[in-house]
């Protein structure tokens, strides 16, 4: 509560500054009570009862009647026992440990240490850790581009750092493990390093011809890394096109068809599993995937993030939007006004929908004919959009972008000092 209380207030700061209102609650509803704010408080913070006055009174007559009789009879309920020695009760034997209590931090097993670790026998090394990476190998890795663009993001900026890769090719020719390696070297060579996001586009431009194999390829891979990297994040990046049908069963049926892999149920048992730590959505789609059922790219917006937050996605890992409309070839075209609009519909929406947590913006990317497409001006010129970006300083830590270190706008410090006035955290591109 108080957590999405502060969101919400943070982002319609920032949001007053570029002009855009934030709709109120409604003073009908029977639980605001924002009549209890103070005068001039802005449009955008609300106050809602969790418990209205009356209620309140009543919860707390019902404790405190007959001198608390109600809570005395709320003592815990007695523990559930099962008499082994009696008749028909079957009880285990075979369960781990002597069966005996031990003292705190005492070793629960002969011949173990503190935690019941077995001791080591002279000369044995009885655990290795499936983490360690040579330091050959991360010195090799901070020679590539990434890793040098990681050692400056971490030390020269202020933005949280993710490595980019895909891994998909590398699974799919039967070189996981050495890629995850390869990835892990990088990602552990440098402390700071938040984590890897190991796909794009996930079951949505990509070779699985079944969902088996989409499976597959999500658990090895996450798993790999897992042993790989320990307490490192995992990230993944797709499209799911039904969420934007919201109601529609038509549009249902034919997403469905088109898209087969992308199950909105399946993404979801990943989650569950603990699979992926962060799921980014992207939004691209929406302008024109819906057009036949007359749904605009607002309405599919909404609808998508309605699924998600029903869907109670964010209980088991971090939501993401993903938008790369705000560049241009050359350079962003939008003119002060549009740019501001364009933050409201792409930026503010998933974020005031309260199922996405952090929006990623393609800063920056060259396409197969050469063609560079930017949301600032060429060599960091003045750009409108840019500009209105960068007054977004309130939510800076919600914002994330992409950047490849291999293709640098002018060169890897002067573009990640650029990026980090307007982005909180960075996903640096490794091959």
């Amino acid at each position: 509560m108080r957590k999405r209380l502060r969101q919400v207030f943070v982002l319609g700061l920032t949001l007053s500054l570029l002009g855009i209102g934030v709709p109120a609650w409604s003073q009908d509803d029977p639980r605001s009570c924002n009549d209890q704010l103070p005068a001039g408080t802005p449009s955008y913070v609300v106050c809602r009862w969790l418990a209205t006055p009356e209620e309140a009174l009543e919860i707390a007559q019902f404790w405190l009647d007959n001198d608390g009789q109600n809570m005395i009879d709320a003592d815990p309920q007695s523990p559930i026992t099962i008499d082994c020695s009696e008749p028909g009760n079957e009880c285990p034997t075979d369960s781990e440990g002597d069966g005996e209590l031990h003292d705190v931090d005492s070793p629960d097993v002969p011949g173990a240490v503190d935690g019941g670790t077995p001791e080591c026998q002279d000369g044995q090394q009885c655990y290795v850790d499936p983490s360690e990476v040579t330091a050959a190998e991360k010195a090799a890795a901070m020679e590539t581009p990434a890793g040098q663009a990681t050692q400056q993001a971490v030390a020269e900026t202020t933005m949280r750092v993710w490595i980019d890769t895909e891994l998909a090719d590398d699974y799919q020719a039967g070189k996981l493990a050495e890629a995850a390696k390869k990835v892990a070297a990088l990602a552990a060579a440098q402390p700071g390093v938040v984590g890897v996001r190991f796909t794009s586009q996930l079951g949505y431009n990509q070779a699985f011809a079944t969902a088996e194999e989409l499976e597959k390829f999500v658990a090895e891979t996450t798993a790999a890394l897992r042993a790989a990297l320990p307490g490192k994040k995992l990230a993944a990046h797709t499209v799911v096109p039904i969420l934007g049908c919201g109601a529609d069963e038509a549009c249902q049926a034919e997403m469905t068809k088109k898209y087969p892999l992308l199950d909105p149920e399946r993404i979801g048992a990943w989650l569950a599993r603990g699979y992926i730590d962060q799921l980014t959505l992207d939004t691209g789609h929406t302008a024109t995937e819906y057009a036949a059922w007359r749904i605009d790219a607002a309405q599919a917006q909404r609808n998508q993030w309605i699924q998600v937050g029903a869907r109670a996605w964010d209980a088991y890992a971090q939501i993401s939007a993903e938008d790369a409309s705000f560049a241009s070839v050359g350079s962003a075209q939008l003119t002060e006004e549009q740019a501001t609009q364009a933050i409201a519909d792409r930026i503010a929406t998933p974020l005031q929908s309260e199922a996405a947590e952090t929006v990623t913006l393609w800063s920056r990317w060259q396409n197969d004919q050469g063609q560079v497409s930017r949301v600032y001006g060429e060599q960091w010129g003045p750009n409108a959009t840019w500009d209105q970006l960068k007054k977004l300083s309130s939510i800076r830590p919600r914002l994330a972008t992409l950047y490849d270190p291999a293709h640098p706008e002018v060169d890897v410090a002067t573009d990640l000092k650029n990026l980090s006035e307007v982005f909180g955290q960075v996903y640096l591109h490794a091959a």
